[in-house]
């Protein structure tokens, strides 16, 4: 893999796959490689794709200081991934916990964003609460669902704040528009891609919602925020209000989508998210 150095002389990693103008994609996890991405459901038919592996990750060397994984300090990786490419500005599309990360960048050097989009997006760096209602209505959705009432009951453990271990597994279907063996396999891949010691560390006092939120509020660039209909973690109902605070965002919700929209229906997704990426920038 082509690697960099960055701001500590850390060494990292980022994959290129397609063809196309290029888009910069950073994995969620938090702290997850890329690899689960795989080409975005066939983006890469369109674009470019750059996969940035965080530092500690994927084939990412580990730092020497561990505060250097705090979402706010690896902005400066992402910086140095964009000098290190050539771009002046480039188009900047992340998932789940790495869209944290692409806000901070964001609301640092937004001069630097040509365009933003937000795949299922954290709410963590921007305050959005996301309320154990919510997260039940989206549940209910799934009622007809043969494995929901073994979900629902772990789901109301965890909302109730008495989630363990096994509770978290037992909902992960509500992660996948289609709980099949394809989606059980993602699921079982994903904890072997992840640093959890980063992850652990991802969020240490990294966030100041307020100042980001007045940050992004400035943003010029076009913004596009993409919701799962399913999706527990990142339903639509929130995302209306990660959209709202943009000037310029659009919100478009996948039908029968969960956290992973490109898996559920890769046609869907990658015609929403090209003809986002092929829309005018400032």
């Amino acid at each position: 893999m082509p690697a960099f150095s960055a701001y500590d002389g850390t060494e990292l990693a980022f994959g290129t796959s397609g063809d196309g103008p290029p888009v910069v994609c950073l994995p969620g996890g938090p702290m997850q490689d890329c690899a689960y991405l795989g080409d975005l459901g066939g983006l890469s038919a369109h674009r470019l794709l750059i996969m940035a592996d965080p530092r500690g990750t994927g084939g990412s060397a580990i730092p020497a200081d561990p505060g250097s994984y705090r979402c706010d300090r690896l902005v400066d990786d992402v910086e140095a991934l964009r000098e290190h490419l050539g771009l002046d500005r480039m188009d900047l599309l992340a998932h789940s916990g790495g869209t944290n990360l692409a806000l901070l960048y964001a609301q640092r050097h937004p001069e630097r964003v040509a365009r933003l989009a937000l795949i299922t997006p954290s709410v963590h760096a921007v305050g959005v609460d996301i309320s154990g209602e919510v997260r039940r209505a989206t549940a209910l959705l799934r009622r007809d669902e043969p494995w929901f009432p073994e979900a629902f009951a772990a789901l109301e453990a965890i909302v109730a704040g008495n989630g363990d271990a096994a509770a978290f597994r037992a909902v992960a279907p509500f992660w996948y528009g289609r709980w099949d063996e394809a989606a059980r396999a993602h699921r079982d891949a994903e904890d072997e891609h992840k640093n959890h010691e980063a992850a652990a560390r991802f969020a240490e006092d990294a966030f100041t919602p307020d100042a980001t939120r007045a940050a992004l509020a400035r943003l010029a660039c076009p913004v596009l925020v993409l919701a799962g209909e399913v999706d527990l973690n990142s339903p639509p109902a929130a995302m209306a209000e990660v959209a709202a605070l943009f000037p310029r965002a659009e919100l478009v919700v996948q039908p029968g989508a969960g956290h992973f929209p490109w898996l559920d229906d890769p046609a869907r997704f990658t015609a929403a998210t090209e003809a986002f990426l092929a829309g005018p920038a400032h």
